[in-house]
């Protein structure tokens, strides 16, 4: 579902849509059909491009969702979660690794550490494989843990987790970790659009955590780039459409509680 999400709200997307529509076209030249089909295409591809229109459909999603607090946090043991979004790696000619965290990624990690000197948490739990088994880039896990590090999080007090694919996988898997921990409080850091999944999800997997939302990385964006049409609205676009249709296929899965 991911990946035809992705692809849908894409310059590859586009193209596909745009050449159907051409083609649909040129077999029925007399008919409005596909004229009308193209023009609706073109609509929607406009506005989807536009990072103002994703942060407005944003919205349904963030209800009630504002920055932690440390009163946030009753007292006791705390670990603090932040769940992985994408990684770069890069490789020189010896094949050496050089691995750096997205801006969604980033900004997890940012609010990650600020809690933790907020509460001076336990544990933190960077976590986050590889979507895809073939995917050749550093584990997010690994490179959100060298992000902290470099922040200044002690590495002694940072516990990695790359196995999991999805958020569903991350939380069956972090939440057997915590109960290990016997910590009393988890904390849950995701970007806000993927809160209300993440906090449902790892609910369901018997961990009642308490939310910490990052920023969004492009929160700071001239005010006219909001209305400009571009990539960057179109991977707005698909972080919403990704995250309205994984709540519902995790709600059929029984995979979310609410």
């Amino acid at each position: 579902m991911s990946d035809v999400v992705s692809f849908v709200f894409s310059p590859g997307g586009i193209v596909a849509w745009t050449l159907a529509c051409t083609i649909a076209l040129t077999l029925r030249p007399t008919s409005s059909r596909p004229r009308r089909v193209l023009l609706a295409v073109a609509v929607l591809y406009l506005l989807a491009s536009m990072p103002i229109v994703a942060n407005l459909t944003s919205e349904v999603l963030l209800i009630g969702r504002i920055p932690f607090q440390r009163t946030d946090v009753p007292p006791g043991r705390t670990a603090i979660v932040v769940l992985g979004s994408g990684s770069v790696t890069v490789r020189n000619w010896d094949a050496i690794p050089y691995s750096t965290v997205d801006p969604w990624a980033a900004s997890r990690v940012l609010e990650a550490t600020r809690v933790f000197r907020a509460i001076d948490a336990d544990w933190i739990i960077s976590s986050g494989g590889h979507a895809h088994r073939d995917d050749p880039a550093v584990p997010t896990g690994e490179s959100m843990r060298d992000a902290l590090v470099q922040l200044g999080v002690p590495l002694d007090r940072i516990v990695v987790e790359t196995r999991s694919r999805t958020t569903h996988e991350e939380a069956i898997i972090v939440a057997p970790m915590l109960h290990s921990m016997q910590v009393d409080h988890v904390v849950l850091v995701t970007s806000d659009t993927h809160m209300l999944r993440s906090i449902c999800t790892f609910r369901a997997a018997g961990v009642d955590a308490i939310p910490a939302i990052a920023r969004n990385p492009y929160a700071d964006d001239p005010r006219r780039t909001r209305f400009t049409p571009g990539h960057r609205g179109l991977q707005a676009s698909s972080a919403i459409a990704h995250e309205i249709f994984g709540i519902a296929y995790y709600a059929a899965r029984g995979w979310c509680r609410f």
